[in-house]
């Protein structure tokens, strides 16, 4: 498969890494084996299980040698054709477009087709080797600016059964704004995004910030499908770039916060293919 890639980003403000090194293409090998680029050859096969690195939950050690990753949402054909939902899947890939993980929510069918993108769920990440390495929770939030008392909050474990962070809506008459938060709720980073969060046909960029809100460090952006997916599917294709040094834990809350917002912007509601906003 030709390799995908998030558009390079400005160099990182202090403190968030070098900007200098490129974005690391390689992938790991196998326990016990050195890991480096690849010179010459074709793509790589898909990545081994690292060395086991201290501090780093179980599963997520490859996360520690990328700053960038794509997420791409697997056509459901029930949904495509009778608009009845199912499900959401998601495949999680490095920059040369090779599966590392996979996501599916867990709910049930009264709940999905009932609440819509503003469904609680609960949702297993796994890795190449089937063992589920995160767990996101979401409770059911409203999305409103009208109801500030009550945005949306996600909690994202790993290994399961072991908090290391939380995504929270930030109160804003206007913009999406979100805490990407550790795991007793302080602040670590921030999320920013456009007024208008719709792609018409263009990639749509929720920046993401230290926790002064200053400094812009990465982006998650949502992607362009094309016009026929972004019409008459639910697919969506997202990238997330990062600081290459930034904690591999709040890496994976980032992940967190991709999901969230396909759900709350980019999920569309009901017959009429509506999508929710911050005013709905």
């Amino acid at each position: 498969m030709p390799g995908q890639s998030v558009a390079p980003y400005p160099a990182p403000g202090p403190g968030y890494g070098d900007p200098s090194p490129p974005p690391v293409m390689y992938q790991p090998g196998p326990v016990g084996q050195a890991a480096g680029p690849e010179y010459g050859g074709g793509i790589s096969p898909a990545p081994g299980e690292p060395a086991v690195a201290v501090g780093v939950p179980p599963g997520l050690e490859y996360l520690t040698q990328i700053d960038q990753i794509l997420i791409h949402q697997k056509v459901e054909l029930l949904e495509a054709f009778i608009g009845f939902e199912t499900n959401n899947q998601y495949e999680i890939k490095n920059s040369l477009g090779q599966k590392i993980y996979k996501a599916k929510e867990k709910n049930d069918c009264c709940t999905r087709n009932c609440c819509g993108s503003l469904r609680s769920f609960d949702m297993k990440i796994k890795d190449n080797q089937d063992r589920e390495v995160i767990r996101i929770i979401r409770p059911f939030r409203c999305v409103s600016c009208w109801c500030p008392c009550c945005l949306q909050e996600m909690e994202v474990q790993a290994p399961p059964g072991t908090t290391i962070g939380y995504v929270k809506q930030d109160w804003h008459p206007c913009l999406p704004k979100f805490s990407i938060q550790g795991p007793n709720k302080e602040t670590v980073l921030r999320l920013e995004g456009p007024c208008f969060a719709c792609n018409c046909c263009g990639d749509v960029n929720f920046e993401l910030k230290g926790k002064d809100g200053d400094n812009t460090i990465g982006r998650i952006s949502k992607q362009w499908s094309g016009l026929l997916k972004e019409v008459f599917t639910d697919t969506d294709n997202f990238g997330i770039q990062f600081p290459l040094d930034l904690d591999v834990k709040m890496k994976a809350v980032l992940m967190g916060a991709c999901f969230l917002i396909d759900f709350m912007f980019f999920e569309k509601v009901g017959e009429a293919n509506q999508r929710s906003t911050v005013f709905s």
